[in-house]
């Protein structure tokens, strides 16, 4: 018994091929690949840290966090507080929250009387009261209570600090107060 053969459907010349027409296929190389891959990693990496480091600088965030270094390049900075006092000191820490300050210095007005001659008339009164200001730079820990020459300092309440140059009037005292207390010890 024969069975009938189902008819013979012809192809198009243009479906013959499942990819479209015009394309001619490439050998793969994998050399280069990797190569590229590997190049983009890198300019990836260089602006990542390219950024981190502005960021850094302009902000001031990561200052002080590798040991040894700090953000401060002389020996003596000035802390300003929002309460108005200045401390002058070493910057030995800086943390997200506080300040650590040693060998500090800080200004205080001292009034003096003005002293007249017997020629000139007696002062007024409100002369008296004012008399002849000056600031007077004093060492923490010469006080009545006997504070530790260290502070830790909220940074909540610190506006700014900043290096003193070594030829500042305030680093020229400093030195002279510590060159006159080795010469007394």
């Amino acid at each position: 018994m024969a069975y009938p053969m189902p008819p013979k459907v012809s192809k198009p010349a243009d479906m013959a091929s499942s990819r479209p027409v015009g394309l001619v296929a490439s050998p793969k190389t994998g050399g280069g690949s990797w190569f590229k891959g590997f190049i983009t990693l890198i300019i990836v990496l260089v602006i990542i840290g390219g950024g981190v480091y502005l960021i850094a600088s302009y902000t001031g965030v990561g200052t002080g966090l590798i040991p040894g270094t700090s953000y401060f390049q002389n020996t003596w900075q000035a802390v300003f507080l929002t309460n108005g006092q200045v401390y002058f000191g070493k910057v030995s820490k800086i943390g997200s929250d506080s300040v650590v300050l040693h060998d500090i210095y800080y200004l205080q007005v001292v009034t003096q009387p003005l002293q007249r001659s017997q020629d000139e008339p007696a002062p007024t009164e409100e002369e008296q009261q004012q008399g002849q200001q000056r600031l007077t730079l004093i060492k923490l820990g010469n006080e009545l209570h006997g504070p530790r020459d260290e502070m830790i300092i909220n940074r909540d309440h610190v506006i700014l600090m900043e290096d003193l140059k070594e030829d500042s009037r305030v680093v020229q005292a400093i030195n002279d107060y510590i060159a006159n207390q080795g010469e007394n010890k």
